[in-house]
């Protein structure tokens, strides 16, 4: 049994294929159209169907879309229709302090999702027909509408690896929720309760990421980091702002930043200590509600694990605090647990309904196109490039980075979520403060961005504080007090670095340079940064690689067993 999980009704578009209870691909829109989170998440945009992740999904498979038995599309708006006349939040892009009301683009966006199953054969591009026109006469799929959150649930309890475990969902806005809270045991799922619009810490961090002069539903990141550099003194006024209440329940009151903080800062501007004080009391109060909510939730449960998804979910300062808590023995989070995640909670959801058991464990997240060493040599023939074959490529990789060269490196099937984890990276040594200023200009970063470490997995709690498996960059760890002069590049100003655990498991090659490179200098870490430049999605084909290689100042691109160096100036 074929299900296609497709996320598109906000952003991070994005597709999931599930066969029997295994995920055969997924991968987001934006990596093939190459616009930065598939589209903006408006009213207007909703039609827009991920039909290259899709046509990509089914050409894994090997199958036509005729051959799908169920797709699940992550959104049901018949949730919205039932709220008809009451007063809820629309998928609209707010300016910051913005709450719900009835907005003129209702129907748009609700006739947009009602008409999506006729949408996903009769709009489909003119070059990637090929997959979809046989539905046209041979469609037998079975087309569910699931719930936003619902698809944010499963995705973190149907790919986690527990048996048993709380579920916590935080997110901006579904379709009524933007909290979840359930527990899942004995292959049976339990919901306990939502937090519904307008309250939302999600949204709240959306309205502070735009007040600071960042791009809302896209630079929340950012703020995580800046938050580092200041103070919680302002904590009391976004206490005032959340108020929790009983039984995992909270209000958000209407923000008013600028009546409480002044003008907000323009895109580009310098940033100065209050920004940064701003910025650290959001991040410090984010952090004690979700910490009570996750106390009432392990109450309620009993269990001995969490798992989480959500956009919110992608703060790994704040999962940090919560590991370090001890309200639960484990905590996982499911590593695409934005938006994009939801086309695959919504395709294992469907299958296990079909199914009535649970065969998947996420382990890693390489699901995503690959291209052969013969496709790979054909088309840097094609464009006439010097590169020369390696017998050891981990060995050679290892050797231009001890030189302090910054790599772009190219491997395998590509990552599924917004965090490069070795297939397309790029890689430089810690050893040198200067790096991370380095990679920065790179990449045409923010100077406050830190850079992030991948370690082997066996020296993890060597050189990072109480060092545990991560395999998918999602928690911060402090540095080693004795190892934070070796690897200064990747130790932020708080003393913490966002680390990813790498065993032989999940990718051989990966895992070889580490040695490789620990073998020439000492040190078991690498820099590991997403393989892009500002402005622009993960690469994901050999064209995408060769372009971002030649239009930054990398040094050198190790692509399949292939490498490029540019000559010194």
């Amino acid at each position: 049994m074929y299900s296609l999980g497709i996320n598109a009704a906000y952003h991070d578009t994005s597709a999931c294929l599930v066969h029997d209870g295994r995920v055969i691909a997924a991968a987001e829109d934006e990596r093939f159209t190459r616009i930065k989170h598939g589209k903006r998440p408006v009213p207007f945009s909703a039609w827009e169907l991920p039909y290259h992740a899709i046509d990509y999904c089914l050409a894994e498979a090997g199958i036509e879309l005729a051959d799908v038995d169920h797709v699940a599309y992550a959104y049901d708006p018949y949730l919205l229709l039932e709220t008809r006349g009451a007063t809820i939040t629309l998928p609209l892009e707010p300016s910051a302090g913005a709450r719900p009301g009835l907005a003129p683009w209702e129907p748009l966006f609700l006739a947009y999702l009602v008409n999506a199953e006729r949408q996903l054969v009769d709009g489909v591009p003119h070059r990637l027909r090929a997959r979809f026109l046989g539905a046209k006469t041979r469609r037998r799929w079975r087309w569910h509408f699931v719930e936003h959150h619902l698809c944010h649930e499963a995705s973190a309890f149907l790919a986690s690896p527990f048996d048993e475990c709380a579920v916590l969902t935080l997110d901006g806005r579904g379709e009524r929720a933007s909290t979840s809270y359930g527990h899942y045991a004995n292959d049976d799922y339990r919901r306990l309760g939502q937090v519904t619009l307008p309250h939302s810490l999600g949204l709240l961090y959306e309205d502070v990421t735009e007040y600071l002069g960042f791009l809302r539903s896209s630079d929340e990141y950012k703020v995580m980091a800046l938050a580092s550099f200041g103070r919680p003194r302002y904590a009391d006024e976004f206490r005032q702002i959340v108020q929790a209440g009983p039984e995992g329940t909270y209000r958000i009151e209407r923000p008013r930043l600028e009546e409480r903080f002044g003008p907000a800062r323009k895109p580009g501007a310098s940033l100065d200590a209050k920004h940064f004080d701003i910025a650290r009391s959001l991040q410090h109060v984010l952090e004690e509600t979700v910490l009570e909510l996750a106390a009432w939730l392990a109450d309620e449960t009993r269990a001995p694990s969490l798992c989480m998804a959500g956009g919110v979910a992608l703060n790994c300062v704040l999962n940090g605090k919560l590991r370090d808590a001890g309200i639960f023995r484990d905590v996982w989070v499911q590593p695409a647990a934005g938006d994009a995640g939801t086309a695959l909670g919504a395709a294992l959801w469907i299958d296990w309904q079909h199914r009535a058991r649970r065969v998947y464990r996420m382990d890693h997240v390489f699901l995503g196109p690959a291209f052969s060493d013969a496709e790979i040599e054909a088309f840097l023939g094609r464009g006439k490039l010097r590169a020369r074959r390696v017998e050891d490529v981990a060995d050679e990789t290892a050797r231009l980075l001890a030189d302090d060269k910054i790599v772009g490196w190219f491997q395998g099937r590509m990552e599924f979520g917004p965090r490069a984890l070795g297939a397309r990276s790029i890689l430089a040594s810690p050893i040198r403060p200067e790096m991370q200023q380095r990679l920065n200009d790179i990449k045409d970063r923010e100077d406050f961005r830190p850079v992030a470490p991948a370690v082997i997995e066996e020296r993890a709690a060597e050189w990072f504080v109480g060092g545990r498996r991560s395999p998918f960059m999602l928690f911060v760890f402090d540095v080693a007090a004795d190892k934070a002069d070796r690897i200064p590049a990747v130790r932020h100003v708080d003393g913490t670095a966002r680390v990813q655990t790498v065993n032989r498991a999940q990718h051989p090659l990966y895992y070889d340079l580490l040695c490789a490179f620990e073998r020439r200098t000492g040190v078991p870490v690498l820099v590991n940064t997403s393989f892009n430049t500002r402005g622009e999605p993960i690469v994901c084909t050999p064209r995408d690689a060769v372009e971002c290689f030649f239009t930054s100042p990398l040094d050198a691109l190790v692509i399949g067993p292939f490498v490029l160096e540019k000559e010194a100036r």
